[in-house]
């Protein structure tokens, strides 16, 4: 039987509580989960690349079967690349699901092989965004419940 490998990409900037629950979750079905940090060329991020790694790494210390690798390019190329035939993703309500739905077709027209499988976070994570994680902490809100303490930290330093 071949290995089940699934990817799980993103910018994450930062990684939250949200995605390691998706990640956490994907990672019970999962024989490996490629977190694929996304160069992200069309957004300015908080944090570099090599910062969002390293933060996703340091989250994800505690799971055997997760990886933490950069990526550049169409997300199916490096579905290619890494013999995975699923792509995981986060659905948090109905425009992630409007966007992901869209993005799925489009990946299994590109590449039939690959499979897209949607998880919703925990109801107690389901609200967290890097998007507003970044704009609480800029505005000196409290994130402690919303990301692990290492970007707690990186937070706070930037």
């Amino acid at each position: 039987m071949s290995k089940k490998i699934a990817v799980y990409s993103g910018t994450f900037d930062p990684i939250t509580l949200g995605h390691l629950d998706i990640v956490t979750r994907a990672a019970t079905m999962f024989d490996e989960v490629i977190i694929a940090v996304a160069v992200a060329h069309h957004k300015k991020t908080l944090f570099a690349l090599d910062e969002r790694i390293n933060l996703t790494k340091a989250a994800c210390k505690n799971s055997a079967n997760v990886v933490v690798v950069p990526f550049d390019g169409l997300l199916v190329d490096f579905c290619k690349a890494q013999n995975a035939s699923i792509i995981v993703r986060g659905i948090r309500n109905s425009t992630d699901l409007d966007y992901e739905t869209q993005m799925a077709a489009m990946n299994k027209k590109m590449l039939p092989s690959v499979e897209s499988v949607f998880l919703l976070p925990t109801s107690n994570v389901q609200c967290i965004s890097s998007t507003l994680v970044r704009e609480i902490s800029k505005l000196g809100g409290d994130v402690s419940e919303m990301v692990s303490p290492n970007v707690l930290t990186a937070l706070g330093q930037k």
